[in-house]
């Protein structure tokens, strides 16, 4: 499925059988019993890197993604600025370069070279990266799908079925075998229970762009489309004990937060956005987030509605299932 563009704190690896789509930085020993792989922070795995070619960049993001190779395995390197924090700004400004660029009356420019400690650049590393990593984050053209419940039965879900997805990183969180210590909150029943951790698209370092993704204990819910009524406790548990997690630990109430699923989504395990309202994370807009309260709603009035519902989603280009709709003349 097409992502979202940005994964997006300091540098990681993301390791995994070139075959299976990595959603985040991890490695594991040889049972994935452990994490392990963690880099020595003054170790800089970038010096071997060598450069194919700039996949996609954003001067409003203030990001790059860059193919190239670290010896003979592929890979995908993101560089992105972090956001400048108000704790800061006293360093900021005692402790940085001034060089004049223009100045006109009351208005004047400078080039800033800030502090070593407050010029960090997040880096995210893919390796070994596969076909479907470059393609994830390479600049394309993205289309509007109309899926009715037919063509998911008949186009989407063989698709989906044929791809055999990975997942053994979302199991390896809810097993406690990987990023056991970035939990914010656990609730451990195996049918309403879920993990709340921060996405890696968030820094951790401010909450005004706050972004926390909760993992459902359940499997075997893949989308919106497999949610019926008797997923309304799962559902709702998440929803008000997620709110009250964050409440505890950042102080952000539920009127702050945007808490929404996505359809087509990335990885076809049932998880949730839970995102900071006025922080405009990638794929929060409507034609791809679903809101969590809207989600419960229809489904009290309609067991079946998201069963039956006509869903409209963007596909890119060169995204396979948007070739299988142009297949069957659906696009």
């Amino acid at each position: 499925m097409s992502d979202i563009a940005a994964k997006r704190e300091t540098n990681r690896v993301e390791s995994e059988n070139p075959s299976h789509k990595v959603k985040r930085a991890k490695a594991d020993d040889d049972n994935g019993q452990e994490e392990v792989g963690k880099e020595s922070e003054a170790e800089n795995i970038l010096h071997g890197f060598k450069t194919c070619k700039v996949l996609s960049d954003s001067a409003r993001e203030k990001n790059i993604f860059i193919h190239g190779k670290f010896a003979d395995k592929e890979a995908v390197v993101i560089l992105e600025k972090t956001p400048i924090r108000e704790d800061t700004l006293a360093d900021l400004f005692s402790g940085s370069m001034l060089k004049l660029e223009m100045r006109n009356d009351i208005y004047s420019t400078y080039r800033l070279q800030a502090p070593h400690h407050l010029n960090e650049i997040k880096t995210t590393v893919v390796c070994p990266a596969t076909e479907k990593h470059v393609k994830k984050y390479q600049r394309q053209e993205s289309f509007l799908v109309e899926e009715t419940g037919e063509d998911y039965q008949s186009i989407t879900l063989p698709y989906i079925q044929q791809q055999s997805f990975s997942l053994q990183w979302v199991y390896n969180i809810l097993e406690k075998k990987a990023e056991a210590d970035r939990v914010v909150f656990e609730d451990p029943d195996p049918k309403v229970g879920f993990v709340l951790l921060p996405d890696f698209k968030w820094d951790q370092k401010q909450v005004d762009d706050l972004y926390l993704i909760a993992l459902a204990h359940c499997r075997g819910i893949r989308s919106l489309r497999d949610l019926k009524s008797e997923h309304l406790p799962l559902l709702q548990n998440i929803f008000e004990k997620g709110k009250e997690a964050i409440m505890q630990r950042y102080n952000i109430p539920a009127s702050k937060l945007r808490v929404y699923l996505h359809y087509q989504p990335s990885y076809y395990h049932l998880h949730v956005h839970f995102t900071k309202l006025g922080y405009e994370a990638p794929g929060c807009g409507v034609e791809r987030a679903h809101l969590l309260a809207d989600v419960i709603q229809n489904l009290q009035s309609d067991s079946q509605y998201y069963k039956t519902r006509t869903l409209y989603f963007p596909l890119r280009a060169e995204d396979r299932l948007l070739s299988k709709f142009k297949e069957t003349g659906r696009l």
